[in-house]
């Protein structure tokens, strides 16, 4: 037993490992006292916030900015020229002279944006669309610049984007994960995309379906128990955690076992709400015709595109959705034309249907809808034919919608040919601490300390671009 003094400084830890109540109790309750007290770990916003929750829309391979949202007249005019400037000093491969894009830009909407014919559909909502063309990276391969932009490191294994706005916000809804990933490529990084690394583990997203495999497939597999009742689990998962609790105070604290034992209450408590939300025989036949689900190019995004939106209005704070195959990615150093008609067949529909559904059901107002890839593509040619692109991450085009952005605007620009950002520079770094921004977080306080060191997503750099907020 301790004195008053002694018992008053007993860390959360400690009154844990002392407690005769069983873990599968205490979880229990704080689940039912509310979302907040899910993540003890979560705190208070820095100030009033924005957006309540994020849908980032990942285009993996890089899609080419030039050929969709930032054109370039001059670009057009000087097809097959040499370009007029040095090209960076470190490049992924080789390229040739300048590439016009093959596609032609309009002008749509009140603000008169210029969009390819590649998304005549997205390009109906230009309007509620803050485009960011002047976004830039620091590497030209992949893998590092698929880690970079979801965990703001190309080097080191770091918490995701996703997973440090579920640490500093925590969960609206303690029955559903606070960060999930459709579809995710085990590709360039894989799992460490979507991993917490040294965050607690019950940051980490939740991959549904990989996306080597059908849309059909990304579901939580053994969500429903037929052999026992939920009062039964109940009592089971109670007797393993006291066990489980038995184990820590023999073994002392170990971090594995205390994030299996909040894994297997979130779990339990998944029970009750997952298959609600993944069953899309809920939607409307009209609702599943505006996301594409009766066409063969655009069902299988079309059905992430909805599940999205089904995990957004129950409270998921981070929701990831990731347009990949093996074969035909955003990745064209050759069959430019082939292969972003394709990509932008199967996912322009269904973004357009994105975000006017979560319009029409005032989620946009709360929503921040997040689009781009890892970087874009060289508007010099590449390959045989002159029919393909070369990475470029010096500058290219991301665009956010929705909550706390301006809408109709064009922020930033790359150079007359769209190879270097130049005007408002938003490095990756900036982009995190503009979107932590929006969800009412300081990038500069939102820290874990770890291995002797304060870490953050932005590292010790970033910078918040006002000039995107509405």
């Amino acid at each position: 037993m301790h004195d008053q003094g002694s018992h008053n400084s007993l860390s959360r830890r400690q009154l844990l490992r002392r407690s005769a109540v069983g873990f599968g109790y205490l979880a229990l309750q704080s689940m039912l006292q509310g979302p907040a007290a899910a993540f003890a770990d979560a705190a208070p916003a820095h100030f009033p916030a924005r957006a309540k929750r994020v849908i980032f829309l990942f285009m993996k391979g890089g899609p080419s900015h030039v050929d969709t949202f930032d054109y370039k007249p001059k670009l057009q005019k000087d097809d097959g020229k040499p370009l007029p400037f040095e090209k960076p000093r470190v490049q992924f491969a080789p390229t040739g002279n300048l590439l016009g894009s093959p596609w032609k830009f309009q002008q749509y909407g009140e603000s008169g944006i210029h969009v390819s014919e590649l998304f005549p559909n997205v390009a109906k909502h230009v309007d509620d669309i803050c485009f960011l063309n002047s976004v830039h990276g620091t590497n030209p391969s992949h893998g590092g610049a698929l880690l970079k932009l979801h965990t703001g490191s190309d080097n080191f294994i770091r918490p995701s984007m996703g997973s440090w706005v579920t640490y500093g916000l925590g969960t609206e809804n303690a029955n559903l994960p606070a960060f999930v990933t459709i579809c995710p490529t085990f590709a360039h990084g894989g799992a460490k995309n979507w991993d917490s690394a040294f965050l607690p583990a019950r940051f980490q997203g939740v991959p549904l379906g990989v996306a080597s495999q059908p849309s059909t497939k990304a579901q939580v597999k053994y969500i429903a128990n037929p052999r026992y009742s939920s009062e039964v689990q109940r009592l089971q998962l109670d007797l393993m955690q006291a066990m489980n609790e038995d184990h820590l105070k023999t073994s002392g604290p170990e971090a594995s076992l205390e994030a299996r034992i909040q894994s297997f209450e979130l779990a339990y408590q998944m029970q009750t709400e997952m298959p609600q939300a993944q069953d899309l025989s809920e939607e409307t036949a009209a609702t599943l015709e505006m996301y594409g689900l009766n066409d063969a190019v655009t069902e299988d995004f079309g059905r992430q595109c909805l599940l999205a939106r089904r995990f957004a209005e129950r409270g998921v704070r981070f929701i990831q959705v990731t347009h990949s195959d093996t074969k035909v990615q955003w990745d064209q150093h050759g069959d430019l034309k082939a292969g972003h008609t394709k990509n932008s067949a199967e996912v322009d529909k269904p973004i357009a249907a994105l975000l006017t559904d979560l319009k029409q059901r005032g989620l946009l107002d709360d929503t921040l809808v997040l689009w781009g890839g890892e970087f874009g593509r060289t508007p010099t040619c590449q390959g045989a034919g002159n029919d393909g692109r070369d990475h470029n991450p010096e500058g290219f085009t991301m665009w956010m919608a929705g909550a706390g952005v301006k809408g109709g605007y064009q922020y930033g620009a790359t150079d007359e040919y769209g190879y270097y950002a130049l005007e408002n520079k938003m490095h990756v770094h900036d982009l995190h601490a503009t979107l932590l921004h929006l969800l009412g977080m300081n990038h500069e306080q939102l820290t874990y300390r770890h291995a002797g060191r304060d870490f953050r997503l932005t590292d010790v750099h970033g910078v918040v671009h006002h000039g995107i907020l509405a």
